[in-house]
């Protein structure tokens, strides 16, 4: 019999933790999954009702409308990390409180302008990372709870995040039967 603490992890981590060891896709694998993801995301979400956008993708986790908020933030965020490390010496970036900004009021707002910010975000960074010299993936920001961070490992670890919050939405709209 499966353990509760084992099925919560799997719906917490449905394609498992991220370990910058264990990558092993390639980095145009990786810019690949960037741009695909935002086609991905809305087909995702393609026509879920208000209530199932309100259903949480585990028990104690954030609603599928909160994921999608979350997303635009985060890939906001990061493609902003990805400028820092480009165009300044080792820059100490701002961690913000992912879970407290999934409580604020404009996560309970239509998915449509997260979608729309996804969709620009990553058109911009997928067309700047595949134009980036070689060298240029070994810039550094300093992130203050996780230390230096290269331009690579920052990829490594959104082709992760997309692909984490992707199966969150696909997995729960599975076992819903959506």
């Amino acid at each position: 019999m499966t353990s509760p603490t084992l099925v919560l992890e799997d719906l917490r981590y449905p394609i498992g933790r991220f370990d910058a060891a264990a990558v092993i896709s390639t980095r145009a694998e990786q810019i690949e999954t960037l741009r695909l993801f935002p086609l991905l995301l809305r087909a995702a979400v393609y026509d879920l009702s208000d209530a199932q956008l309100d259903t949480p993708y585990r028990e104690g986790g954030w609603t599928v409308r909160q994921l999608v908020h979350h997303i635009a933030d985060s890939h906001a965020n990061a493609y902003i990390r990805f400028k820092l490390a480009l165009t300044e010496d080792n820059p100490i970036i701002k961690p913000y409180e992912e879970a407290a900004w999934a409580m604020l009021p404009d996560s309970s707002l239509p998915i449509d302008p997260s979608l729309m910010i996804v969709d620009g975000v990553h058109a911009r960074l997928v067309a700047l990372l595949e134009s980036l010299p070689e060298g240029e993936f070994e810039c550094t920001f300093q992130h203050p709870e996780r230390g230096p961070m290269t331009v690579e490992r920052n990829l490594a670890s959104y082709d992760w995040h997309a692909r984490h919050h992707l199966a969150h939405i696909t997995t729960l709209r599975e076992r819903m039967g959506w």
